[in-house]
């Protein structure tokens, strides 16, 4: 297996979907899992892009553990900087869906948030050989919520400062997994001034500063090269190096949203790793962008994040067709 060229920082999980659409919580009867969680999605599209990537996270020593580490070896996915917790389980996140298919997280299954091996991930144990061979570092800001993890995440950020790693940050606010608004508000602002790239929805610009339009929000973060705001079936605004513009979603029979924002990412750092300096001009930005938008929709086509990700193949083939 190569070196990889991303690191992918932060939880694998399970999601469990509510097999009735459109039911409140109280009301599903039946939940299907399927393997999840941003920053492992990230790492198996990549992989299935052609990209080499790693996943740098932790796991509890359980059933649950031991299946996604098969699930990641499976796609291809390096895992020498995976943890395991001796005592906290492997996370599950209970995700209910609206008729269209649009996910809303429910919950842990009773469970407090904290009570996770993820949240455990340890800064002394992170391999620093992974850093020195890699081009970015992409993580979510979950694991931000707890003070193990947080610290992990802080040395990540010292060690992609020492070894050159570019930083992606999305945003993935996600209410369920904070006990605090104000303090999860302060803590993402921060990480996001480490980083080199901000991927965030238009709700979570809103949520943070009151705007959505990239070119604002890198005025705020001169030191950033690129800005991505997703607004699912409204397309992707962006700013790269630059260059700012809109591309329009593509229309598709959506099966399931869960994952089409990780598996943009992903379609995005696939770019970037083909050819550094493909941002440095306005056409070849929007090729970046519908490159990524195209993963993304591909994506929603099943259900789960996983199963669900188009490999380079399929995406050239569902480009020649270019539906919008």
């Amino acid at each position: 297996m190569p070196d990889p060229q991303v690191l992918c920082l932060g939880e694998v999980l399970f999601d469990y979907l509510a097999d009735q659409l459109g039911q409140a919580l109280e009301s599903v009867q039946s939940w299907t899992p399927y393997p999840g969680g941003a920053p492992a999605n990230v790492a198996c599209s990549l992989a299935k892009l052609g990209t080499p990537a790693a996943f740098v996270g932790c796991v509890g020593t359980d059933v649950a553990g031991d299946e996604l580490v098969q699930l990641l070896q499976a796609e291809q996915v390096n895992i020498r900087g995976l943890q395991r917790h001796p005592h906290a389980p492997t996370r599950k996140v209970y995700v209910t869906r609206s008729v269209t298919g649009e996910r809303s997280f429910a919950g842990f299954g009773g469970m407090k948030s904290h009570e996770f091996a993820d949240a455990y991930l340890r800064a002394e144990q992170l391999p620093e050989t992974l850093f020195q061979g890699a081009d970015y570092l992409v993580l979510g800001t979950l694991e931000m919520a707890y003070d193990t993890s947080r610290e992990a995440i802080e040395r990540a950020f010292e060690l992609a400062r020492h070894y050159r790693v570019k930083v992606l940050v999305d945003v993935n606010w996600r209410p369920v997994f904070w006990s605090d608004e104000k303090l999860a508000r302060r803590l993402i602002q921060h990480s996001l001034t480490q980083a080199d790239y901000l991927k965030l929805s238009s709700e979570e610009a809103e949520w943070l500063w009151g705007i959505t339009d990239p070119t604002q929000i890198q005025a705020r973060f001169p030191h950033v090269q690129g800005v991505l705001v997703t607004a699912g079936d409204q397309g992707c605004w962006y700013w790269l190096q630059g260059h700012g513009g809109m591309v329009p979603a593509f229309t598709v029979p959506t099966i399931d949203t869960t994952g089409a924002g990780d598996a943009f990412v992903a379609g995005f750092l696939h770019q970037l790793c083909q050819n550094s300096a493909l941002c440095h001009l306005a056409d070849q930005a929007e090729a970046i962008m519908t490159y990524a938008s195209a993963v993304g929709a591909l994506t929603t086509l099943k259900a789960g994040a996983i199963a669900a990700q188009p490999t380079a193949t399929e995406v050239a083939h569902f480009l020649a067709k270019a539906p919008r």
